[in-house]
């Protein structure tokens, strides 16, 4: 997920992994996929390598107990292609009542990678993460002379894996001589969204220039073998909301429904003269001055149907922020919400209606700390921002603009009518429009909070996540740096590090808000501390590869999901200290940490979900993107890792979509 305020480092991006394409004549392996063309017609397979089909246990077998994952090591220049492209070396041991124990060897599946031709359905072809502009239309890229493409992006990131009631099928495409049965198979779908294109054709730079794509995946999976085959890639039409600004991660609502993200929420203050937004706004619209920054910043949810399709809706009183993960708790009211900032706040939403986020109460966290020491700890208390439903707020984003809401100044107006917020690494001087603190809370969230005493502090908080059992919420920092070592904030002042750590939260009921009010939760944060294992560490020097974080702690968090049945958390990185991002499982009980998957050299981890039991199969998701985003950390290995990364993912700009080994835990 890219922070624009930090042009001098990588863009920090999402996703979690993918596979390059098979040599030619790997035909073996192409049993049930669909025949798919990249948009340059090379062929695009699905796997990095031969897949290792799971072991199915003896009928009979003892009760499922615990999953132990089996680390791999992190790859090396002794073996090139490992770093070039997504490996995947690490197993899953399955431990039973009787104590008796399974191992399954993980492998990594594509469903496609960025760029390919894919079957829509209805009998044609599909460009899979392609830009369309509000009439549904394919975005050229004109930036090299007589050579027009269609866009596609680079960077796959947050995915959601679903089924929706209904009867088991067969296999459509399974063929045959007449004697032979086809596999029994089940739908499966899976929504994925696209978050940024890194760079057009002639190089310069793309990022929030482009209206982001979203899909969903029809897939065939076999119930003997677990294996998912795309069926259909199917565009999910958002001209009903405006188009979509820069989708990051995604969760799977506890009612089955995908709840997407808005990042780096445009400031409308400034958005009419931005050249990105500008650009954003011709390309969806043909017209740079059409696009309305207040329509972006918000939470989307797709819907799938059964005939593979998607609709969507915007929910507008959930905090215009830089929405980059909700989590909804068991409760189905209480979202728990990551803010990718500079600045950034926790923020937490209370629904008025069980899986109906169309009205509801905004909070922000304040933090009282308790140790500056590393990454730090505190204690939480929540301000109430405000009451509305999306409809409301919508009425006046289509209504106001920026001077109507609030009056900004980004220079001291020595004047005691303004208050001085930090803003996205900045100072602001800020006076509140009489009349318009509704419009202030829910579509001006971080001044308005910090303008009311939240702590507006944190920095690149990321994917969030809950251990429903324990009642614990984790999220991720990805980078503890600026705002939050600096002094700035009346209320944070913490060591780092830079690489990043993953909090725990405590999660109480009878909770009250600064206002003595009641919060209506069962789930409310009460206190934010690291996770000791998941904190990242730096090395005193850079080693012979480059590396400047450690390989065996994680380096710059960024995706997370938690699985129930495997009591384990999931962390994908986006790391600028490390050569590769990895994704890592770690147990709660034994406190294990493993390394399952290896990104791309300089990809970043995305599309991160754990599904506990799909028909009886386990799945961890995985994307990556940006694998041609080079920066420092990879001068030691760019001479050799570049031609094998552009001779594998489209010359830089093709990313995979996919998932790890499904894996049957009660056979």
């Amino acid at each position: 997920m890219k922070n624009p305020d930090h042009t001098e480092r990588r863009r920090l991006l999402k996703m979690l992994a993918g596979a390059p394409m098979l040599p030619l004549g790997a035909a073996s392996l192409l049993a049930g996929h669909p025949a798919r063309a990249s948009e340059d017609g090379t062929p695009a397979l699905p796997s990095t390598k031969p897949i290792a089909r799971p072991s199915v246990a003896t009928p009979g077998a003892a009760p499922f107990v615990s999953a132990e994952f089996i680390s791999m090591p992190a790859p090396g220049l002794s073996e090139p292609e490992g770093m070039a492209r997504t490996t995947v070396e690490s197993a899953m041991d399955l431990v039973f009542a009787d104590g008796s124990r399974r191992r399954v060897q993980l492998g990594y599946e594509a469903f496609f990678m960025t760029g390919d031709r894919v079957p829509d359905g209805k009998g044609g072809m599909v460009l899979a993460g392609g830009y369309l502009d509000i009439h549904g239309a394919p975005i050229m890229d004109t930036s090299v002379p007589g050579r027009a493409r269609p866009f596609f992006s680079d960077c796959p990131d947050g995915m959601s894996l679903l089924t929706l009631a209904g009867p088991l099928g067969e296999a459509d495409g399974a063929t045959g001589p007449p004697t032979v049965t086809k596999p029994a198979t089940a739908t499966v779908y899976a929504v994925v969204q696209f978050e940024y294109l890194s760079r057009d054709r002639a190089g310069q730079d793309m990022w929030a220039r482009l209206p982001s794509p979203i899909a969903v995946l029809t897939l065939s999976q076999n119930l003997q073998t677990g294996q998912l085959t795309l069926v259909r890639y199917s565009n999910v039409d958002t001209a009903p909301v405006h188009g979509l600004w820069v989708t990051c991660g995604a969760s799977l609502s506890p009612w089955n429904t995908h709840l997407s993200s808005e990042e780096y929420e445009p400031d409308a203050t400034t958005a009419r003269t931005s050249a990105s937004f500008r650009a954003f706004s011709r390309h969806l619209y043909g017209d740079a001055r059409r696009a309305n920054p207040y329509h972006y910043g918000h939470l989307p949810e797709i819907t799938v149907q059964p005939d593979g399709t998607g609709s969507i809706k915007k929910h507008y009183c959930m905090g215009r922020i830089s929405h980059e993960l909700v989590q909804i708790m068991p409760d189905q009211r209480t979202a728990l919400m990551g803010d990718d900032a500079t600045n950034g706040g926790l923020f937490m939403f209370v629904a008025d209606r069980r899986a109906d986020l169309s009205s509801g109460t905004l909070y922000v966290a304040r933090w009282t700390q308790t140790s500056g020491t590393g990454p730090g700890a505190g204690t939480l208390t929540w301000i109430r921002l405000g009451h509305a439903t999306s409809a409301e707020v919508k009425e006046l984003a289509d209504d106001l603009v920026a001077a109507d809401i609030m009056d900004v100044r980004t220079a001291d107006p020595k004047n005691a009518a303004y208050t001085r917020i930090r803003f996205d690494g900045k100072n602001n001087w800020v006076r509140l429009k009489p009349g318009r603190r509704q419009a202030a809370a829910f579509l001006e969230t971080h001044r308005y909070a910090a303008l009311v005493g939240g702590t507006l502090a944190f920095t690149k908080m990321e994917g969030t996540t809950v251990n429903a059992q324990d009642k614990i919420a984790y999220t991720a920092m990805a980078h503890i740096e600026t705002s939050m070592v600096d002094g700035t904030s009346p209320h944070l002042h913490v060591e780092g590090p830079d690489a990043g750590a993953v909090y725990q939260l405590r999660l109480q009921a009878g909770q009250v808000d600064t206002d003595g009010l009641g919060i209506d939760s069962e789930w409310v944060p009460v206190d934010m501390g690291a996770v000791p294992e998941l904190v990242g560490a730096m090395l005193a020097a850079p080693d012979a590869l480059g590396n400047r974080h450690r390989s065996d702690r994680i380096s710059n968090p960024d995706n997370l999901k938690f699985s129930e049945k495997l009591r384990t958390l999931f962390v994908g990185e986006d790391s600028m200290g490390r050569v590769n991002s990895f994704l890592w499982a770690f147990n709660v009980d034994t406190r294990l940490l493993s390394r399952l998957l290896s990104c791309p050299v300089a990809a970043e981890s995305t599309g991160l979900h754990a599904v506990d039991d799909i028909n009886g199969w386990t799945y961890i998701t995985s994307n990556f993107q940006h694998t041609a985003d080079w920066n420092d950390v990879h001068d030691v290995v760019r001479p050799v890792l570049e031609p094998l990364v552009k001779a594998k993912y489209r010359n830089g700009r093709g990313a995979s979509v996919g998932y790890l080994t499904a894996v049957k835990i009660n056979a």
